[in-house]
């Protein structure tokens, strides 16, 4: 019979774990637990590294470690520090034995990896200090800590803007530490405050909530508050462990939690040590792409399939504060869920920065689900990069990240549908064979080709990989969007696919009159097709030219506008009056196939796709629907909640 255990800050670690006897620790209580148990904690924080060793054996069976119904519960991988010093003006000290890393010292341990660009001239730690919840920034010498100087911006170096800094207040407070072989000396500049009368915590632990070994399956977490995790940098090369993640493991829920100040990656659903770990870092003899084409035929090696791997749910978690991601995965991710999560201040506090950044950052997302979340004040908001392919972005709310949407060397198909883009840089379109549906974009669209590096597909609903090919940009859909420029000077629009053609028939004739002399030379010469039509224009942004069926008003002014007040945020848009409902309800059918992969838009389950229902969940009655993603929206001016916090 399933056994329920308690843990309680009352309890004792020699006791049963029943409920008259509980566990002091949650980590007491994982190992004891097996298939189909329950793991119940009790109010207060509780300071460890939950590391389960069992799994459950199926969905049915599953080990939950959840928290009780009405309690505050919160794991910290930091420890709260009452010893500290005054040695000089605002700058204290605190003395640390090395014991208590455990062998995981944060304070020597530094953010490095594949992909990671900044700062270079310095290396920038792992470990951090927390005055009242809030975190320092690391000092490069002790005495930058008697004039710290605050930093108001700083530069994006993948979109080469300036970026303001958000929290200015915090940026100057700093930190600084010398690790010996004994003790660790961490020194912080707190600015006129007591540190042993207020609340200061530093990183101690890697994770809160993690498995040191993989295949650990089968476990729901649920109802924590998760902070403090001095976890590393996570490219798709290296390993990937997050503040709290499944390790190369399968079916996991991970729901209801709020997860915050991870120093990289909260929760990862990703890669394992053994297939890759950062070798274009250290090894420095083959680009990171090599390796990362590698990493996916290793994982096949190991069991890389959807009977093993990924199937997760990551659903309405609160997720922010983190120096990389709030999601994080390659190869672990597939046939995943993710879904209702809260997501903001990602890759905000620019300590250190890389091309590894997101919200929610997947490669090799097959077939993963992602709809229905909030994401906003993110450096990126939704980057998928390499295998896109069954992936379906729906019913998601952005605003105010630097950028939306990016999607990256993937060859489709991939459903992009009812989202409501609203930041000024809404969507890098580096892939192709994309359907983008009922969508709102308030912001520049970047189309690329990338035709220097081959990426792999598959077989649909596989990891069984087909084949490779470059990216020689299109194949893709636009049906049914609204597009408001006047945000930014960049294109707005469809525009973008001027000069291509408009259907695989008329591809196919061009390449054939090249005749068989000309092969690969050929399919770079043309444009792949791009089937557009029914979307609407308004404020400066532009169609594609040869778009038959649109309502087209650059010079209509759409005051486009996403408001938050307390904790709901509202959609709003003034429309023209001709404003009608003529766009097509799209399908497996009316999309096609994609070009290179051969494959049509589908569920997950192989059955045919039908894209009607919008952003609120409304099912469209007929054949044709209104453009945008909200099908209330009306000519004249429309307010609608689009998010409310729970």
């Amino acid at each position: 019979m399933p056994t329920t255990y308690h843990v309680s800050k009352d309890g004792a670690d020699d006791n049963t774990g029943l409920r008259e006897k509980p566990f002091l620790t949650i980590g007491a209580a994982a190992f004891a637990a097996r298939a189909g148990d329950t793991v119940v904690v009790h109010n207060g924080v509780y300071r460890e590294w939950v590391n389960p060793k069992e799994g459950g054996l199926s969905d049915a069976r599953r080990i939950t470690y959840q928290a009780a119904e009405g309690e505050k519960v919160v794991i910290k991988g930091s420890e709260r520090l009452q010893n500290w010093e005054n040695v000089e003006g605002p700058v204290w000290k605190a003395v640390l034995p090395n014991v208590i890393f455990g062998g995981w010292n944060p304070y020597k341990e530094i953010v490095v990896g594949d992909w990671m660009i900044y700062p270079p001239e310095r290396s920038v730690h792992l470990g951090d200090v927390y005055l009242n919840g809030m975190s320092f920034y690391e000092a490069e010498s002790y005495d930058a800590l008697l004039a710290p100087k605050p930093r108001f911006e700083i530069l994006d170096h993948w979109t080469n803007e300036i970026v303001p800094i958000k929290n200015v207040e915090q940026t100057k407070y700093f930190w600084f530490a010398e690790a010996g072989g004994d003790n660790t000396t961490i020194y912080a500049n707190f600015h006129g405050a007591d540190p042993n009368k207020e609340l200061v915590e530093v990183n101690v632990r890697k994770c809160c909530f993690y498995p040191d070994k993989t295949g650990v399956n089968y476990i729901t977490v649920r109802g924590f508050e998760m902070a403090h995790a001095a976890v590393p940098w996570a490219p798709p090369t290296g390993d990937q462990p997050g503040l709290i993640g499944a390790n190369w493991s399968k079916g996991w829920i991970i729901e209801g939690n709020v997860i915050h100040d991870a120093k990289c990656s909260a929760v990862s659903i990703g890669k394992e040590l053994s297939t890759g770990d950062n070798y274009r870092t250290f090894r420095k003899d083959k680009p990171g792409y090599q390796y990362q084409l590698e990493a996916v035929f290793s994982a096949r090696k190991i069991g890389w399939s959807k009977e093993k791997i990924g199937s997760h749910i990551v659903r309405n978690n609160v997720i922010y504060d983190c120096g990389q991601n709030g999601v994080v995965g390659h190869l672990g991710c597939v046939f995943s869920e993710i879904y209702g999560n809260h997501i903001y201040n990602i890759a905000l506090k620019r300590e250190f920065y890389g091309y590894e950044i997101a919200g929610i950052k997947l490669h090799a997302a097959i077939d993963v689900q992602i709809h229905h979340n909030y994401i906003h004040d993110c450096s990126l908001g939704t980057w998928l990069d390499w295998q896109a392919q069954g992936t379906r972005v729906s019913k998601n709310l952005y605003n105010h990240n630097n950028r939306d949407l990016f999607v990256e060397v993937s060859h489709g198909p991939y459903i992009v549908d009812h989202n409501i883009f609203g930041s000024k840089y809404a969507l890098d379109n580096h892939a192709q064979g994309g359907a983008y549906v009922n969508n709102f974009f308030a912001g520049k669209i970047i189309l690329k080709k990338m035709l220097n590096r081959a990426t792999p597909y598959h077989t649909p609903h596989s990891t069984d990989v087909t084949g490779y090919a470059m990216v020689y940009g299109a194949d893709d859909r636009f049906y049914g969007n609204i597009f408001v420029g006047g945000k930014t000077q960049d294109v707005v629009g469809t525009s973008i696919y001027n000069g291509c053609t408009t259907s695989l028939e008329e591809y196919i004739k061009l390449i054939d009159a090249e005749g068989i002399g000309s092969d690969l030379e050929a399919f770079e010469k043309f444009e792949q097709p791009a089937y557009i039509a029914d979307n609407a224009y308004f404020n400066g942004a532009f169609p594609f030219n040869k778009e038959k069926t649109n309502i087209n008003k650059p010079d209509f002014n759409a005051n486009s506008n996403i408001e938050t007040l307390c904790d709901e945020v509202y959609f709003e848009i003034d429309l023209p009056k001709d404003f009608v409902s003529n766009c097509a309800v799209h399908d497996t059918c009316s999309l096609g196939r994609v070009r290179i992969v051969d494959a049509d838009f589908e569920n997950p389950d192989g059955n045919p796709v039908t894209l009607n229902t919008d952003y609120a969940g409304n099912l469209v009655g007929g054949k044709t629907t209104i453009a945008g993603p909200i099908m209330c929206l009306k000519p004249g001016s429309n307010r609608v909640k689009v998010w409310a916090s729970r």
